[in-house]
């Protein structure tokens, strides 16, 4: 058997070292690019769970337009903030969007229980707004495991070494899901005088 030149192992080094940096490089960014799908997929299911949310409010309406003709003012507020949630397009703009929906739909139904007491004590009333209350549970939570997911992401591609393929490749810090500017006042509640 030929004994390996000093040459030979300095070829052999630099060749293991070259292999070592590449399956770290590849390492690197497939993790990189498996945290931003977890930030898209946790968007996305938040996303779902307002449109859960968008779908049921027509059944809703329609249940009270039923019983009793209300405010169209009230009704055109929740229509229009419903077709804002479908429209926005950013964490930012869900926010703002789902914040005139929360405000709209809290609106309305203290209008229908307050007014027609009877339809808020039926069964079918109950049940949809059982439903908007989980769904409004399932938001919370959805808003939650994308936060945290973009916490986690944003830190990946902030630590060195991550960074440097993060800069590299394009790996955008992800925006949070933060609750309107507005969302810390107190709802203005009047039961009429």
């Amino acid at each position: 058997m030929k004994k390996l030149s000093k040459k030979a192992w300095i070829w052999i080094g630099v060749g293991a070292a070259v292999l070592l940096l590449v399956i770290l490089l590849i390492s690197g960014y497939n993790g990189l690019v498996d945290a931003q799908e977890a930030v898209n997929s946790k968007y996305s299911t938040i996303e779902t769970q307002l449109q859960r949310r968008a779908d049921l409010i027509p059944n809703f309406v329609e249940t009270v337009k039923e019983y009793q003709s209300f405010e169209k003012e009230t009704y055109l507020a929740v229509t229009e903030a419903r077709a804002a949630v479908n429209k926005a397009d950013t964490p930012q703009e869900q926010a703002a969007a789902n914040a005139q929906l929360d405000g709209a739909i809290d609106i309305f139904v203290n209008a229908v229980t307050e007014n027609y007491p009877n339809l808020a004590a039926g069964e079918q009333f109950r049940a949809l707004q059982d439903e908007l209350a989980g769904s409004e549970n399932r938001i919370a939570v959805a808003r939650k495991d994308y936060n945290d997911t973009v916490e986690s992401y944003n830190a990946a591609i902030r630590r060195f070494p991550k960074n440097l393929l993060a800069g590299l490749f394009g790996f955008d810090a992800a925006e949070y899901f933060e609750a309107d500017a507005d969302a810390h006042k107190v709802p203005e509640v009047n039961f009429g005088d």
